[in-house]
């Protein structure tokens, strides 16, 4: 690696909830720079949990993150001409990303309706820790518990 590090960049909070965390989410689910696209869509999914749960949709996408952010994963690394995959502890700031990827990758994965629809039964199904996305958390952590021996390798 040559250079510095690229600097950390600080994201101010969305429009409506002037949440830092929504914000970041809006950002994940954007494509080609249309913010307004993104918007539109998260908003719409937001409004939806509101009508179908009666809570905060902020409280129901925490808890979403929450279920789905894994804890442990595990990484490929070459020791003696062999390849272990080593399971490691997930930082805060990789675990956001990670829930929030595997949401959206589950969302995208439904079948029928909009967006917005599709990523609203995902966050609610991901509060009540069931869907796609909470599975994929499930697995990751099985192959890190499968390879709990390979934990010395770590470093």
């Amino acid at each position: 690696m040559r250079g510095k590090r690229a600097p950390k960049r600080k994201i101010d909070g969305d429009i409506r909830y002037n949440d830092v965390n929504i914000a970041k989410f809006i950002n994940y689910i954007m494509r080609r720079g249309k913010k307004t696209v993104a918007q539109k869509i998260v908003y719409g999914a937001f409004d939806i949990i509101k009508e179908q749960t009666k809570q905060d949709p902020r409280h129901v996408f925490n808890r979403a993150i929450k279920k789905v952010a894994p804890l442990l994963e595990v990484r490929g690394r070459r020791i003696g001409g062999a390849n272990y995959q080593i399971p490691y502890q997930v930082r805060g700031d990789r675990r956001f990303t990670l829930g929030c990827r595997w949401i959206i990758e589950a969302a995208k994965a439904r079948k029928g309706k909009s967006m917005a629809e599709k990523l609203a039964a995902e966050i609610m199904d991901a509060a009540n820790g069931e869907g796609a996305a909470v599975k994929k958390r499930e697995t990751v952590h099985k192959m890190a518990e499968a390879n709990k021996a390979f934990a010395h390798f770590a470093r």
